[in-house]
């Protein structure tokens, strides 16, 4: 096996400090830039209206991770394998959230829509191209939407 070594490239601050599952919405965060990653690494960004934010979720306990299970313990809702659910409780603890940029300066970028809490470690940080963006309509369970319901609100 490889051994395979991620650093934080930058940190969120926020006034979000535990995990919990809904009312993202009012929440805006600052990303800014861990010490070894030079200001240059910015630049052009504010010319992209939205970003993809990969994260860390560092406060999770590892052996926490749950295979598959019903969605928030819901017993309305079918068992659903980890990997179509957007858990925080996942095998390599990853966070992906598309993020609106609100705006940036020297080290630092404030968004909206990053479900993150404060002191998350930021892993990657990508412009939003529309040709990435899917091709074809997007579809998703009812459960799905009825879990969202609060989420950004």
């Amino acid at each position: 096996m490889t051994n395979i070594v991620v650093s934080p490239i930058a940190f969120v601050r926020n006034s979000r400090r535990a995990p919990t599952d809904d009312f993202w919405g009012s929440i805006v965060s600052e990303i800014e830039l861990a010490g070894h990653v030079p200001s240059e690494a910015l630049a052009g960004i504010g010319t992209f209206s939205h970003l993809e934010v990969i994260f860390f979720f560092d406060q999770v306990d590892p052996r926490e991770t749950v295979w598959s299970g019903r969605p928030r313990g819901n017993r309305d809702w079918p068992v659903a394998g980890i990997f179509a659910q957007r858990k925080k409780d996942r095998p390599n603890r990853l966070g992906l959230s598309t993020v609106e940029l609100v705006g940036y300066a020297d080290r630092k970028i404030v968004v909206r829509y990053l479900d993150a809490i404060d002191g998350t470690p930021v892993l990657d940080i990508k412009p939003v191209f529309r040709e990435f963006q899917p091709k074809t309509p997007v579809r998703q369970p009812l459960w799905a939407k009825e879990l969202m319901k609060e989420y950004w609100a």
